[in-house]
């Protein structure tokens, strides 16, 4: 991780306990993972392996943090309420949660919406909408019996903000999540409780580089992807008091790519001799 993002967090999260859940171990998780670390909090590491779980749990031993390895598949109801309950026994209670795991092109192969087959949209639910569903429902039983309050924090997709042709069940699914923190900003705030999106344009995780190889981010206005490190910092903000009056809303990381419309403008062609 760049330590020069990270350095203004430093013990934020000071004995505040985590769980991220769904890909924990690796790609954006695993950033997330060590950002959280880093700005002080006991992290519960979730993966669907086990290995991925453990390395990213012993990088933060590593580093002198606490985190403990949780294995489990997000399609699967028992075991996300199993994750959460470990999560709080584990660690000694529960004031974070970040859910990450999601996307398309890992999963299923872009289709037009009428050839989408019944088992890619329920499989895009699935790993994009119904598991966040459950763990916020497992997460705010825990939140609410310590009565101290608490913070969610999802990784959502600018396709659930703006039309997503091929790929039609990932941005509807998307679009919930972002209507589901709306609703937790709406039912819980009271209870001290928030939740807000970390919702991601173009980032250069090994998945994406490898599903767009030869894609060069022109449409981006900053003309770059950007890093699980930048996602990873504006988590930590979200999930600490620095975001203490934001709830319900989806900060936007995405190089400025949907600050452009209704025509993509190259950045050549706006600036002056």
């Amino acid at each position: 991780m760049d330590e020069s993002r990270t350095s203004g967090l430093l013990n934020v999260l000071e004995g505040k306990n985590a769980l991220v859940i769904g890909g924990g171990g690796g790609g954006i998780g695993r950033a997330i993972t060590r950002a959280l670390a880093a700005a002080g909090s006991a992290v519960g590491v979730a993966d669907v392996d086990q290995q991925r779980a453990d390395e990213a749990a012993a990088e933060v031993a590593a580093a002198g943090g606490k985190a403990v390895s949780l294995t489990g598949d997000v399609r699967s109801r028992g075991d996300v309420d199993g994750l959460v309950r470990r999560a709080a026994r584990e660690l000694g209670g529960l004031d974070i949660l970040v859910t990450v795991v999601g996307g398309q092109m890992a999963f299923v192969p872009p289709a037009p919406l009428h050839e989408t087959t019944d088992e890619d949209w329920d499989l895009m639910f699935d790993l994009n909408l119904r598991y966040v569903a459950q763990a916020l429902r497992a997460t705010l039983r825990v939140f609410l019996a310590q009565g101290t309050g608490g913070t969610i924090v999802s990784v959502g997709s600018i396709t659930g903000i703006a039309g997503s042709p091929m790929q039609a069940a990932y941005g509807a699914a998307k679009a919930g999540l972002a209507s589901l923190a709306r609703s937790v900003a709406a039912e819980y705030s009271r209870d001290s409780i928030r939740m807000n999106l970390v919702t991601c344009g173009a980032i250069a995780t090994p998945v994406a580089q490898a599903a767009q190889a030869n894609a060069a981010p022109d449409w981006i206005p900053m003309g770059r992807s950007g890093s699980s490190d930048e996602v990873a910092v504006a988590t930590v903000f979200l999930a600490s008091p620095l975001s203490s009056y934001i709830t319900g809303q989806s900060l936007v990381i995405d190089g400025g790519a949907t600050a452009v419309g209704p025509f993509p403008i190259r950045q050549a062609e706006i600036r002056t001799p």
